[in-house]
């Protein structure tokens, strides 16, 4: 049996989750999030070669109906979806999964219970992070989505590690911050970075030590620095953490034949 046939057979096989070291992205939220995760993920692992870099599964599910409207107004649960993606990345064989998406965090509790693999928080992943590279710091400016700040689990996660959020006043948050979240993802960068412009000068103001970019379309327009200060990227730590982890799996050969 050639090396070829031998492989086809083997992918067709119910996989093995555990020894597969494989990092499943449950994304779509949006697509350009996602494919900014995964070119992070590929970033921050160190390798020389394409066999050196993670095997990687990216479930791109753009119908996951809006979480924010899911959080403040009763729109549709993204929660069927979600679990949806969850089941096809395991059955794929995904070891672990990564969500880029921090409002979605608010649905992990029940992800978690339905999944049989790890699913990171990007969340903790931040938090833990943050304050390993700034242990200094006491107050950031927190950017993300307004259901995100509605969760309050960037909120709690910083306070437990002794630091304080300062969130832009409720109507910059609409007209800034829910502004420049919809260009990102109508592909207005130019126009997005200039509607966010308010908001960091706003949380700036208000003594942030560091702009914290919670909603991952928001790396998209901020670079390392914004107003004098340094952002933050929770995408950036959710792929460390991933990379991390996997790296920790067992990765099979298939390179061989098998009989």
């Amino acid at each position: 049996m050639s090396a070829v046939t031998s492989g086809y057979r083997t992918a067709t096989q119910a996989p093995d989750p555990a020894a597969s070291g494989i990092v499943g992205v449950l994304g779509g939220m949006g697509p350009a999030a996602t494919a900014d995760f995964f070119a992070k993920l590929v970033r921050e692992t160190p390798a020389v070669s394409d066999q050196e870099h993670l095997r990687t599964l990216v479930w791109s599910d753009a119908t996951v109906p809006d979480r924010t409207d899911a959080i403040l107004s009763d729109g549709p649960s993204p929660l069927p979806r979600l679990l949806e993606g969850v089941h096809l990345l395991q059955c794929a064989g995904a070891a672990i999964i990564a969500m880029p998406c921090s409002t979605a965090h608010a649905f992990l509790p029940d992800l978690r219970r339905a999944s049989a693999v790890p699913i990171l928080s990007m969340i903790d992943a931040s938090v833990r992070r943050l304050r390993a590279a700034a242990p200094s710091v006491t107050r950031v400016g927190l950017l993300a989505t307004t259901g995100t700040l509605v969760t309050g689990l960037y909120q709690e996660g910083l306070r437990e590690q002794g630091i304080d959020a300062i969130v832009p006043p409720p109507l910059l948050q609409q007209r800034s911050v829910m502004r420049a979240v919809r260009l990102i993802k109508a592909g207005e960068l130019e126009a997005a970075e200039q509607a966010l412009a308010p908001a960091v000068r706003s949380v700036a103001g208000d003594g942030a030590g560091m702009i914290v970019a919670a909603c991952t379309e928001l790396p998209l327009v901020l670079g390392h620095r914004v107003e004098g200060l340094p952002v933050f990227d929770p995408t950036t730590a959710l792929a460390q953490d991933a990379v991390a982890l996997a790296r920790r799996l067992p990765h099979p050969d298939h390179t061989k034949e098998r009989p």
